[in-house]
Order: structure tokens, then sequence, then C-alpha cells
């Protein structure tokens, strides 16, 4: 527990900061910043050496955090994080209080409500949504274990969160995109 504790502490002071963290998430590890700081998902574009026009994904801690994120949540929303069994990133249209960057060019945002219980403490704590994209080198595969993550990508991080023996998760969330106008698509299941 104690562990947990400093790796909280930390990863905080780094995404205040404006640095990018290496953490587990509900799904695969992930590569993370604060969300409302445009220089910090700059950041992560850099390290990915992915192009600015791909959009990332962003946890909240709970609903309340998304009602504030999100200028409409559609009611099938609500329902869809709370019976999904699987983690479900959703696609909501006109995001706010977020980085322009971090925004696609439809002005939409992926947004997970995060189920893990370190992901949820540290956006709680941080009181701001934490981007969350794959430790991967755009174009590369996914990373399932912590071993697998790229030597540039562990050397480019300001901080890796050590709890590697606890974290399990090997699945990427489903997406689906949810229109202010009732429409609904699944882009991954």
């Amino acid at each position: 527990m104690e562990e947990f504790k400093r790796a909280l502490a930390k990863a905080k002071e780094v995404l205040s900061n404006g640095g990018v963290i290496l953490y587990p998430t509900d799904t695969v590890w992930g590569l993370g910043c604060d969300a409302s700081n445009p220089e910090a998902v700059d950041k992560i574009y850099k390290i990915k050496n992915r192009a600015d026009s791909k959009s990332m994904i962003c946890l909240v801690s709970d609903i309340g955090m998304l009602e504030r994120h999100v200028k409409s949540v559609p009611d099938a929303a609500y329902d869809i994080i709370d019976y999904s069994e699987k983690p479900t990133t959703i696609i909501y249209d006109e995001p706010l209080g977020v980085a322009s960057n971090v925004i696609a060019d439809d002005n939409s945002l992926g947004i997970r409500v995060a189920k893990d219980k370190f992901c949820r403490y540290l956006i709680t704590n941080f009181r701001k949504p934490i981007v969350s994209t794959s430790a991967n080198i755009s174009g590369s595969p996914t990373p399932k274990q912590f071993e697998e993550i790229d030597e540039k990508i562990l050397t480019a991080v300001d901080y890796i969160v050590p709890l590697q023996p606890e974290f399990n998760h090997t699945t990427a969330s489903t997406i689906i995109k949810l229109k202010n106008n009732g429409e609904v698509r699944i882009i991954r299941s």
C-alpha cells in the first residue's frame, strides 16, 4: 500500500508539472499527461511519433467529471457506462476544458470513466482528466505486457509508475461514438 501511495503522489506531481507518465490503465499500459495542457499533450505526440491530427482519449474519474468536460452527455452514455463489462471509451461531441490538440477535427473526444483503482485515485487527486494512449510508437503493435514496451518510450517519459506486478489488463477498450443527435456507432468492439 505504501508503494501505491508513493506512486500516486509522484504521478500527480509529474502531471502537475506538465510531464508524461507511463502508467497502468484499465486496459493496456498507457502514456498519460494533463489533458488540459497543450504542451504536455504535444510531448505525447512526439514520444509516439504520431501525427497530431489523430486525436487521443482521456480518462476521467467519475460521471461528475465527465459531465464537466462534455457540453452534453447523451442519455445512452449513462447506460453504456453502467452496464459495460469491458472498459468502454465513448466519443462525445463538444468536449470542454481540455487542450485543443487532444480534440479531433470534428470537435469530438473519446473519454472513458476509469475503472482501474490506480487510475481513479490518480485522476480524483489530480482533479482533471488525463490523456490515455497506448504505450507504443505509432504504427507498432500495442504492448500487452510491460516487458514489450519499446525502450524509446521507457526513456522518453518523465515517470514510470512502478506497479508492474499488479497489472494484468491486456485488452484495449471498446470504442463507441455517440452523437448529440442520438446516432450511435461502434468504432472498436
